[in-house]
């Protein structure tokens, strides 16, 4: 969807991230057939439907955006923005931009899994929390112990992306509740070294923890949407 910025054909998807699109299409289309089939859970169907379908085009946004963030990270070369010539600036401008719109998509898109799960599974999670996250009826799927062949599979996926998560849900909360999240670090330096040319935050460090978040989100929807289709097949959705 951008690489036509830079001059690039779109590509097929591929390993995990096509197998995870296919799933999605598999489980809005099983759906789909079972609505024109007259199936009695018809409303239901058709909500899992177009949840399964805004699901993909969620992880296309974050996939594209977090394409375009690192494409424009490798022309940044300064050690701070002052250094930046103008061109170079404007591509760290556009950097931030992306990197930005992809850290706080993972978010969204992980809330949209966990909504889809709590209604899928029946797990009610808003009696605990009303407001809830993905992590929140991750937990709640833990604690009671349900359906724990995906509950596991799910728990080991986040676990292995937990220190970069923790990392990126502080840099999501600066820039929705303090200010912009790029600005934080120079605030940092700026109370430690006034005066003194301000270095760049380690956007090599945060573009590892976006990869690695990426990563978890795909896997995420893989081993739902997995699970999902054999529910689906089985009907017991």
């Amino acid at each position: 969807m951008l690489r036509f910025m830079f001059g690039e054909t779109e590509r097929e998807p591929a390993g995990g991230l096509e197998e995870t699109y296919k799933l999605m299409e598999q489980f809005a289309g099983i759906a789909s057939a079972r609505i024109k089939q007259g199936a009695p859970q018809g409303d239901k169907l058709r909500k899992y439907e177009v949840w399964a379908r805004g699901l993909r085009a969620s992880l296309m946004e974050l996939e594209q955006s977090h394409y375009a963030a690192s494409i424009f990270k490798e022309r940044i070369v300064s050690g701070s923005v002052e250094a930046m010539l103008p061109e170079e600036k404007l591509d760290y401008d556009r950097y931030v931009y992306f990197d930005k719109n992809a850290f706080i998509r993972v978010f969204s898109l992980l809330d949209k899994l966990g909504t889809l799960l709590n209604d899928m599974l029946e797990m009610k999670t808003e009696r605990i929390k009303p407001h809830f996250s993905y992590f929140t009826v991750l937990r709640n799927m833990r604690d009671r112990n349900v359906h724990p062949e995906l509950t596991w599979k799910l728990n080991e996926a986040k676990e292995q992306c937990k220190d970069a998560m923790n990392r990126l849900r502080k840099r999501r909360n600066t820039e929705i509740h303090y200010m912009n999240s790029e600005m934080h670090d120079d605030l940092i330096q700026s109370q430690r070294m006034y005066g003194e040319e301000i270095k760049l935050e380690n956007i090599g460090k945060q573009a590892e923890d976006l990869a690695g978040c990426l990563h978890m989100a795909i896997e995420s929807l893989r081993l739902t949407f997995r699970y999902a289709n054999s529910l689906m097949r089985s009907k017991s959705l």
